[in-house]
Parts: structure tokens; C-alpha cells; sequence
């Protein structure tokens, strides 16, 4: 059995994200445990030369991009047509994924509803059987039970970020072919996102960082916040936060980890005043390492922690900001 996977990028001020590189690395070991097949990078959008050129070099054997200004707005109508553009260009059977981002989450769905395909989103494993069906895997319940699912017809995935990895990517260079977009069809044309606005300034994005400080209701105030924010900038670290933060406005809720959240997989996740709620613990179990500031010794959170300070975060924190600072 062979397969062609469609790898539907996402893209950011014009490079690949790296949910994007780890989609393409996904599609390589299934094309590679299903007996052979073609992994296509596709891209959509404007002013896409970078994060083409990247897609090149991250392990795709077709580039293909739908490159146009009626783009430059995204609108999952407009990139579900376009995408459906670079689907005629490859050979059959499809397999089409997407990394579960807002862009993953919005487009893959009508693009399923679209080409009756089978729909899964935030997977976490994907096996090929011999029917050509693939088996993939999603946490359900607050990640308190797995559940499987047979997809049959043409599957339509999405893939949790960083629940795969990216690995190092094979001598390949493929050329990249245009698609060329002619004109959208009225029922493309509908409701566009206009504009992007950063709520997190200077700091890496929280699901490829590879340091993450996280504040919770144990920091009291929203000024108190500032004490995260230091210790991160300290580190070069992503800024986290809890569930409890964000309900209480602290802080907007592109900060928000956990289930309702960004799932993160850091190298290192400090947690400080989290008490460690399941639908938190969900987006960080992934986590490499786990250190965790709680004054409760009897914090959920010190059960999935490597390492555990019951103390008072804000005490804890200056400290440790103003010993790193020192180093």
C-alpha cells in the first residue's frame, strides 16, 4: 500500500511554524510504514517564498504552493478551495493533515465536509493498516481515557503539536510548483480574518518554546504577574498561565496552557501558584521536565512534577530571578 499525504501548512510572517515541521515529519514515517507514497508540502497564502524554500528543506518530496494577494486574508472557504486545487495535483489515494493550530482546526474540518472525507482532529498517533485505512489515536475526557479510531474513505487529520517531533530532515530539494488560484467561487468569498495582533510581544510562542514559565492563582494580583514575566525574560522562556489566570483577566488567553489552552512540550515547565487542575495537566505532561513552586504540599501539580518547592511562588520567584540574573 502506498499513500500521498497532503500536509496542509501553517504558516506565521511568513515561515513555517514548527507544528507545520512537525506534520511533515509525521507524514514521512507513515508513507515510510505504509510501503512508500509522496509527502506533499502545501501551501497557502500570500508572499510565501520563505516558508516554501523551508518546506523544501523539511523532508516534503513535492512543494506545491497557492501563492495569490486574494489570499492574503485567511478564510477557511478560500484555503479549503485552494487546497482542493493541490489535491488534483497529486495522485490518489489522500491523506490530508494539518497541524491542530486555530488555522488546522478551522480548515481541515470544512475541507473534510467539503470532500466527504473522514474527519479526526488533535491525533496523537496514526497507524496505516493493511486495508489502507489508517488507525490514529486522540486523548478524550480531559486526557483521562485514549481514544482509537478506524478511518476509512480519504482521512482528514489533524495532529496535536508537539505530540510527534520533528526529525532531521532527508536530503531532498524538490523544486516548487505554483497552483495557480484563477478566481474564488462566492462561497469562498464569505467571512476573512483581516488582521493578526500579537497579545505576547518579544516571547517565543508558547507551543515551540523550549522553556515555559507558568503563573497561576497562587500569584494573587495581576501585578504579581510581573514576577513570571521577569523570570522568563531571564531564561528566554515562553510565558505561560493557568486556567484561573485568564478567567480572572490577568492575563489574555493566548497565555492559557492546558486543555482548554496550548499543549506545551518544553524542555523545561516551571510551574509557580498552579495547583495542577487535570485540564492543566493535560497540556503539559509532555513536558520534559516539570519543576513545580506550590505551598500546598498536597497539589495535584506535584504529582506529574520531576522536581517540587512547597513554598510561596512569591518568594520563590525573585529569588530565583535574581540568582540566574547573577549567573
Amino acid at each position: 500500500m502506498t499513500l500521498n499525504i497532503i500536509v496542509v501548512t501553517d504558516q506565521r510572517d511568513g515561515t513555517l511554524k514548527g507544528a507545520s515541521r512537525e506534520s511533515l515529519s509525521e507524514a514521512r514515517r507513515v508513507v515510510a510504514r505504509a510501503g512508500g507514497g509522496d509527502v506533499v508540502a502545501c501551501l497557502v497564502g500570500h508572499n510565501l517564498g520563505k516558508a516554501a524554500e523551508e518546506a523544501r528543506h523539511s523532508g516534503a518530496s513535492r512543494v506545491l504552493v497557492v501563492d495569490d494577494e486574494k489570499l492574503k486574508a485567511f478564510s477557511a472557504a478560500g484555503y479549503a478551495h485552494a487546497v482542493g486545487l493541490v489535491a488534483a495535483k497529486v495522485p490518489a489515494p489522500h491523506v490530508f493533515l494539518a497541524p491542530d493550530t486555530t488555522m488546522g482546526r478551522e480548515l481541515l474540518p470544512r475541507l473534510g465536509a467539503r470532500i466527504g472525507g473522514s474527519v479526526a482532529t488533535a491525533v496523537t498517533s496514526i497507524a496505516p493498516e493493511a486495508d489502507g485505512s489508517l488507525t490514529v489515536q486522540r486523548k478524550v475526557f480531559g486526557g483521562r481515557a485514549t481514544e482509537t479510531l478506524r478511518l476509512r474513505g480519504t482521512p482528514v487529520i489533524t495532529l496535536r503539536p508537539n505530540a510527534f517531533g520533528i526529525d532531521a530532515s532527508p536530503a531532498s530539494d524538490p523544486p516548487v510548483e505554483n497552483v495557480p488560484l484563477g478566481d474564488l467561487p462566492a462561497v469562498a468569498q464569505g467571512v476573512q480574518v483581516t488582521n493578526f495582533t500579537s497579545t505576547r510581544g518579544d516571547t517565543p510562542d508558547l507551543t515551540e518554546a523550549q522553556i515555559v514559565v507558568s503563573g497561576g492563582r497562587g500569584m494573587k494580583t495581576a501585578e504579581n504577574f510581573v514576577l513570571v514575566e521577569n523570570l522568563a525574560k531571564t531564561l528566554g522562556a515562553a510565558v505561560g498561565a493557568s486556567r484561573a489566570v485568564v478567567d480572572a483577566g490577568w492575563r489574555p488567553a493566548s497565555f492559557q496552557v492546558g486543555q482548554t489552552g496550548k499543549t506545551v512540550q518544553p524542555q523545561l515547565y516551571l510551574a509557580f501558584g498552579i495547583s495542577g487542575a487535570i485540564q492543566h495537566l493535560v497540556g503539559i505532561t509532555n513536558s520534559r521536565c516539570i519543576v513545580a513552586v506550590n505551598k500546598d504540599p498536597a497539589a495535584p501539580i506535584f504529582k506529574v512534577a520531576d522536581y517540587g518547592v512547597v513554598g510561596d511562588a512569591m518568594t520563590v520567584l525573585p529569588l530565583l530571578t535574581k540568582a540566574l540574573t547573577k549567573q
